[in-house]
């Protein structure tokens, strides 16, 4: 039975949530093409499953990315050409904006907000972290800001019932990760963090796995499976609806795995690596249960961590005064840590 405030909570996410009004409910596609998965015999969710089994089985290849040939800072904005090249010209150049500041010490976090974030997104961040001596990029993630295509209004082509287009756009947004680090390098930068919110931080956890140059993690928002977010989740409720009449929960996972911080914990082990892990108490989108796996999960492994729990939920997060409690935390952990 929930409580007053619990119920006061739960009522004020709704409402947030349901402003947005330009969801759309795009349809069911496995897209074998965007893994490059040719015709064959065989069912297309048995040849998916195979092919993400054998990418997680090589997941240092899958994630591995190459250093672009060209960056170009021009006020303040870092733009260089993604890894992976799509049919959407719009996508295929990565923009980062730079925040410097005085006496970094070399230190430096690459920021990724969240799934539909609008363009000046965590800048107001960045402006703390800048002024508490810590250089900051936020860097936006596949189909997100100018990167989006001109037939669509949001980020939709990142997380879709389009199956295959999702693992490929989480790739891209981790492999554009990495080659941020790459030029936060090249500048000088050697103690080099990372802060991810929601979807960001599902795509910072898949970098951080396979780029041991960082050192100090900020998981904002956390949940074991990518799918379990999508199935269960306020904010993606429209993508369920497509997904259900196809396939299940479990399937999902199976799916969605190579994607999923859940198959990559254990490379975590044996590293100088400190993370924060933030979740909320009545978060309608990464679901505490999640979360707690999450929590549970680098306790098991003994992975160097601290948790903050907010007394809020997912689009709550970004009101007052869990904005600042939030933003309190992240930043006073990377003070201390990086």
């Amino acid at each position: 039975m929930m409580g007053t405030y619990a119920r006061w909570m739960d009522e004020w996410e709704t409402a947030l949530a349901n402003r947005d009004t330009n969801r759309v409910e795009r349809p069911f596609e496995w897209g074998l093409e965007w893994l490059g998965l040719p015709d064959g015999e065989g069912s297309p969710g048995r040849r998916l499953a195979e092919f993400v089994e054998r990418a997680v089985e090589r997941s240092g290849e899958f994630f591995a990315h190459a250093t672009p040939d060209r960056y170009e800072l021009e006020g303040g904005t870092l733009r260089f050409a993604s890894n992976l090249q799509t049919a959407y010209p719009e996508n295929n150049t990565v923009e980062a904006e730079y925040l410097p500041a005085k006496n970094a010490r070399g230190r430096a976090v690459l920021v990724l907000p969240q799934w539909n974030s609008p363009p000046d997104s965590h800048l107001s961040l960045c402006r703390l972290l800048q002024r508490l001596g810590i250089s900051a990029l936020r860097m936006s993630k596949a189909y997100h800001h100018n990167r989006k295509p001109r037939e669509t209004e949001r980020a939709d082509y990142h997380v879709s019932s389009n199956l295959g287009r999702t693992i490929h756009a989480t790739r891209q947004s981790v492999l554009d990760a990495r080659c941020s680090i790459d030029w936060l390098e090249r500048r000088g930068y050697r103690r080099i963090g990372i802060l991810g919110t929601s979807l960001g931080s599902c795509v910072a956890l898949l970098a951080v796995a396979h780029d041991r140059r960082v050192r100090t993690a900020v998981f904002n928002h956390v949940s074991m499976n990518f799918s379990d977010v999508v199935w269960t989740g306020m904010s993606c409720r429209h993508v369920r609806r497509t997904l259900e009449p196809h396939v299940t929960q479990e399937e999902m996972r199976t799916y969605w795995k190579v994607i999923s911080p859940s198959a990559y914990l254990d490379r975590l082990r044996g590293r100088d690596l400190h993370s924060l892990l933030v979740w909320g108490r009545y978060d309608t989108t990464f679901r505490p249960e999640f979360s707690r796996e999450v929590l549970r999960g680098f306790q098991e492994r003994q992975l160097r961590h601290r948790a903050v729990c907010l007394p809020c939920g997912h689009y709550t997060t970004g009101k007052f005064p869990f904005n600042w409690m939030d933003a309190w935390a992240m930043c006073r952990f990377l003070v201390r840590e990086l």
